[in-house]
């Protein structure tokens, strides 16, 4: 029963944890066909926005970086069992996400509105290849142990996890991160960019950015010379070939 209930589990949070992560990409590209998104609402006292929007950036940072640190997970390995961690992680993650959709708080003012037909359409194109990359890359590494799926089925099984590789192939051979290269790209290219979604895009890309510095400590720890001699061959983010020493 046990093993039944982890995979139901393990299944309910990829499906919330997904159903956050697509909520928010449909919620930050200002879609019409949505409710709400990042661009509706009627904006209100600016303090009390900004306060609000940045605590809300806290929580989703402060869960999605600590939880993910090896040292969290030992010190908390007692409360939560292996077996649905990982979907723990997901399930929060995906929490937090839909909370930062339903009460984010409108800023007044527009940074930038193109009008101009083809501009708009180019910059839509590239915010949904931006967006495609995170689920590509996503499944070069192994998707479904990403998002929790694979320990809950293993253990439902009986099975060994398998134990967690490098690799460098596909989108990998480009950029060291390529899922966070297609965040990027999905909360900067808009063709309209208002300050609520400036305070937003900031605040994830600064995110981003403190996030790789810890992930990359972790993987030099657990995969040593061949992920330094990986940081020595491609960028971090940028997609461009590093000039060969």
């Amino acid at each position: 029963m046990t093993k039944l209930i982890t995979l139901i589990y393990g299944i309910s949070a990829y499906l919330l944890g997904m159903g956050g992560l697509t909520f928010f990409i449909l919620f930050i590209g200002g879609w019409d066909f949505m409710p709400i998104h990042i661009d509706s609402g009627i904006a209100g006292n600016t303090a009390v926005a900004l306060i609000v929007n940045t605590l809300l950036i806290v929580l989703f940072a402060v869960h999605h970086t600590m939880a993910a640190r090896p040292s969290f997970k030992k010190k908390w390995q007692h409360l939560i069992p292996h077996s649905v961690e990982r979907s723990t992680y997901v399930l929060f993650s995906g929490l937090f996400l839909t909370i930062i959709c339903l009460f984010w708080q409108p800023l007044y003012g527009m940074v930038w509105d193109f009008s101009n037909e083809f501009i708009q359409t180019s910059l839509i194109v590239i915010q949904i290849i931006g967006w495609s990359m995170v689920v590509i890359a996503s499944f070069m590494i192994n998707h479904f142990e990403l998002f929790g799926l694979q320990r809950s089925y293993c253990f439902f099984m009986g099975k060994d996890e398998p134990e967690a590789s490098f690799t460098d192939r596909g989108l990998y051979k480009i950029v060291r991160h390529p899922i966070q290269l297609g965040v990027l790209i999905g909360i900067w290219s808009t063709p309209t960019m208002s300050v609520s979604h400036l305070m937003l895009s900031l605040f994830m890309t600064n995110y981003i950015f403190i996030g790789l510095y810890y992930e990359e400590r972790d993987l030099i720890q657990f995969l040593g010379d061949e992920y330094q001699d990986y940081q020595n061959r491609v960028h971090k983010l940028l997609p461009i070939p590093k000039k060969a020493e």
